[in-house]
């Protein structure tokens, strides 16, 4: 009797730990990578000094957006300082659908040039390639592909930082 115990207690533990195991298995196996790192690292600081520099010069609110390249002075009336930067293609920042800021590199992470950059669908509200077509959402789920090449290669926008700033900006978007 001792031993029959001692073998069914067994059998529980093994059958628990190879359910654990094919969980995991299944887990992992369901996972997606999403590569938001494919753009090359650059700098990246815009400083909005003010409130009404914000409300100027960048997001309206909800589904708004503005591209800043900062070699092509876009937008032309922009106070581009020694110290801006704009990424590697340059930065989109959108207000997502409750108007928080989020900011992207305007890079398409697919064909990796700082000269093919997203555009915004106005229409659709959502980012597309014009050169690959792929499609990206950057009001709701944080850059992350939708359709074309982007989405099979599981390829996501570069992120950025858009928030408070530590030496009393109202707003900057740094990397």
């Amino acid at each position: 009797m001792k031993f029959h115990s001692y073998g069914f207690a067994r059998w529980q533990s093994l059958l628990r730990v190879g359910l654990c195991f094919l969980v995991m298995l299944t887990t992992l196996a369901g996972c997606k990578h999403l590569d938001d790192d494919r753009i090359p690292p650059a700098p990246v600081r815009l400083e909005f000094r003010t409130v009404a520099d914000w409300n100027l010069y960048g997001v309206p609110g909800a589904l708004g957006y503005r591209r800043y390249i900062k070699s092509e002075r876009i937008p032309a009336n922009f106070p581009y300082v020694a110290l801006s930067q704009t990424g590697f293609g340059g930065v989109l920042i959108v207000g997502d659908i409750l108007g928080a800021p989020r900011a992207y590199d305007l890079a398409c992470p697919v064909e990796c040039k700082a000269d093919v950059r997203i555009v915004i669908d106005e229409e659709a509200s959502k980012a597309y390639c014009p050169k690959c077509k792929s499609v990206y959402d950057v009001f709701t789920n944080y850059g992350q592909p939708l359709s074309g090449p982007a989405l099979e290669y599981g390829y996501g926008l570069r992120k950025y930082y858009v928030g408070a700033g530590s030496q009393g900006e109202y707003m900057v978007v740094t990397r």
